[in-house]
């Protein structure tokens, strides 16, 4: 018997949900998500599920905490930091979210459910010594300081590494590279904060 032999088809789908949002993203699906997800139209119908599939072990839940469902036992490995995807450092790209996980042993702190690592694509911030191919690791907060390096969301639902510059009625995104012009959108949303950038060499 499999470990899914005592869950419904309906629960394992919720289930492959919700592991495949904390593996894309580093964390887990509100339910309003996962009911907008399967066409659930009443919360209830969520929690239903959530209780039969924690109460047979396969997820824990955090009470009165927003995004606190969790795989029961470590789904990241206990090493890894979620890897969320490619990050423009150059013309902006439509952000992506991708299946694996980046190994940085010791370096940070793999249980950290805040920080996630991402691929850099592009070369604007080379000035601060972050150049294509690097990994950018990112503590996930919706503010940051002016001049702070920072994953943006545009409205266009596009991602860009820069430092962060709200103005008066726009924000600039301004390039670690004199020979690129900064960036200037109506809006934008912080994903997460700049805290490291991991280079392999050789």
């Amino acid at each position: 018997m499999g470990p899914f032999d005592q869950v419904t088809e309906r629960q394992q789908d919720v289930y492959d949900f919700i592991r495949d949002k904390i593996r894309s993203r580093g964390y887990g699906p509100t339910v309003r998500e996962i009911a907008e997800h399967f066409k659930i139209r009443s919360p209830n119908g969520v929690v239903c599920h959530l209780k039969a599939l924690e109460k047979k072990g396969f997820i824990t839940r955090v009470a009165n905490r927003s995004r606190a469902i969790q795989l029961a036992g470590d789904p990241l490995g206990g090493r890894g930091l979620p890897l969320a995807g490619q990050i423009a450092a150059g013309v902006l790209h439509e952000a992506i979210e991708q299946d694996e996980e980046l190994d940085l042993g010791e370096m940070f702190d793999a249980n950290d459910r805040d920080l996630f690592a991402l691929e850099v694509s592009g070369e604007s911030m080379i000035e601060d010594q972050i150049a294509d191919g690097d990994y950018v690791i990112v503590r996930r907060q919706s503010t940051a300081r002016k001049g702070q390096t920072v994953v943006a969301l545009t409205d266009e639902n596009e991602a860009t590494l820069k430092r962060w510059f709200p103005e008066k009625n726009r924000i600039r995104l301004e390039p670690a590279n004199s020979s690129m012009k900064p960036i200037y959108v109506k809006n934008a949303k912080i994903l997460g904060v700049l805290v490291g950038v991991v280079r392999k060499v050789g």
